[in-house]
């Protein structure tokens, strides 16, 4: 059995931790066993290693989360990347394109699909063990897993089993799927057996290949990867779920929780404070996560999320923090915070002047042998302050090295990269016409494969 891991979102429900680039499974708010700091993508890659199921696991995303995966999970994590955001459906053919074009597994392999971000413990890992059993003994074309619901909740669509059970298995035939009900729905919905839907779904590669080829979707990996645009956004369960009338599902009876809002979010996590600031012994189940360095102070204020970061302030009472993503869905602005590959930078300063020049601000880290790649820009110049540590820099393939209190000087057109010998803190000015990503024109990723360095 393979597993496809869906990471995506736009990170609009935990503003402003979670941004464009940083969507809530990659906020540190979590801690393991050992009080250290983890975000929900690495406790569910440590729960799948610890369960034998990591080495059969892939990442589906899209590039505006590669950097943060491979900075969380290092470079052997497997991905499969999108070309752009189109919704779980396309997500999941490209993923089962890849499996089939390129990995060349059998039609018969079993792919489960899964988000990356539930908050379980490992024993829901363990039960989904079970899908790839359950498909073989019954013939289904989809094995979905179901939670048990411990309250009538709206957040979440429900699968309706019908009462027949599937001879020598605890699956349960799919009689049909309720959107999010209300509270009195959903209560109905309980006493006919409903399950939560979790967003747990098997099948054979070979059933999926099927349905691409019938809606005319190629299934060789390069041709989709150039097609990808023409797909329709639209989820798994619309496209295939709820169509398919050869369905089970899987009852699971354990520990499932949905960290998608700040009032959930703050009952998993084992501090109230995270950061610099003052809570007082009055502020009851409030909490405070502030990644700035300026110090935040709250005074008896109960029931509330005071969350802080370079992408701004949010000031909510937990029962009315899942209304963030409506209040900011039609603000938009540049991620202030990222982690790369290579480290971290946070954008201290952003200025947008009438000349039609931007000036952009940013404090970066990187780590100890790591480099960013040896690059170019045509649209803005950069000034470099060096903070701490020593590194090497190739300017126009010619090597230098930098301490505290160099300043490095980076015209547009200029080729550059940063190798940090020690663990190095610059502080970067840019200035052009057009401060965007699509301005950076990358030579190469390794510092062995920079020209010059061929000759060292």
């Amino acid at each position: 059995m393979k597993l496809v891991l869906l990471s995506g979102g736009s990170g609009k429900r935990l503003w402003p931790l979670s941004n464009d680039s940083r969507s809530k499974q990659f906020l540190r708010v979590l801690e393991d066993a050992e009080g250290r700091s983890e975000s929900m993508v690495q406790r569910v890659w440590r729960q799948l290693q610890n369960t034998g199921l990591g080495d059969d696991a892939y990442l589906a995303t899209n590039r505006s989360q590669v950097e943060m995966i491979i900075s969380q999970l290092g470079g052997d994590a497997p991905l499969i990347v999108e070309p752009e955001r189109r919704d779980t459906f396309p997500a999941i053919a490209l993923a089962a394109a890849y499996m089939y074009d390129v990995e060349s597994l059998p039609l018969n392999t079993v792919i489960t699909v899964l988000p990356v971000d539930p908050y379980v413990d490992e024993a829901f890992f363990q039960k989904i063990k079970q899908l790839e059993y359950v498909l073989h003994e019954t013939d289904a074309n989809l094995a979905l897993m179901g939670v048990v619901p411990t309250v009538p909740s709206e957040k979440y669509g429900y699968i309706v089993p019908s009462d027949k059970r599937r001879e020598g298995s605890e699956a349960l035939h799919v009689n049909h799927f309720a959107e999010k009900p209300n509270r009195e729905q959903a209560a109905a919905l309980i006493k006919q057996k409903a399950l939560w839907n979790c967003g747990v779904f098997a099948f054979r590669l070979g059933y999926l290949i099927e349905v691409m080829v019938e809606k005319g979707i190629p299934i060789q990996y390069e041709e989709m990867l150039k097609n990808y645009h023409r797909l329709t956004k639209i989820s798994f369960d619309y496209e295939v779920v709820e169509k398919e009338a050869s369905c089970v599902v899987v009852p699971y009876d354990g520990y499932w929780k949905d960290l998608g809002t700040w009032n959930t979010l703050t009952e998993e996590m084992s501090r109230s404070q995270i950061g610099t600031g003052i809570v007082t012994e009055d502020s009851e189940n409030t909490h405070l996560i502030n990644e700035l360095d300026i110090p935040v102070t709250v005074i008896g204020i109960k029931d509330a999320v005071i969350a802080v970061s370079p992408d701004g302030i949010l000031v909510t009472s937990k029962s009315e923090s899942p209304r963030i993503k409506e209040v900011m869905n039609k603000i938009e602005h540049r991620p202030m915070y990222e982690e790369r590959r290579w480290g971290r930078y946070r954008v201290i300063d952003y200025v947008k002047y009438a000349e039609d020049n931007e000036v952009l601000t940013k404090r970066i880290l990187v780590h100890a042998g790591k480099n960013i790649s040896y690059q170019l820009h045509y649209k803005r110049s950069e000034v470099w302050t060096i903070v701490s540590g020593v590194a090497d820099i190739v300017i126009n393939d010619k090597l230098y090295q930098v301490k505290p209190g160099d300043v490095v000087r980076i015209p547009d057109g200029t080729r550059h990269s940063i190798r940090a010998i020690t663990d190095v803190e610059f502080i970067e000015v840019q200035s052009g016409s057009e401060l965007v990503e699509e301005d950076t024109v990358r030579i190469c990723m390794a510092w062995k494969d920079i020209p010059l360095h061929q000759f060292i």
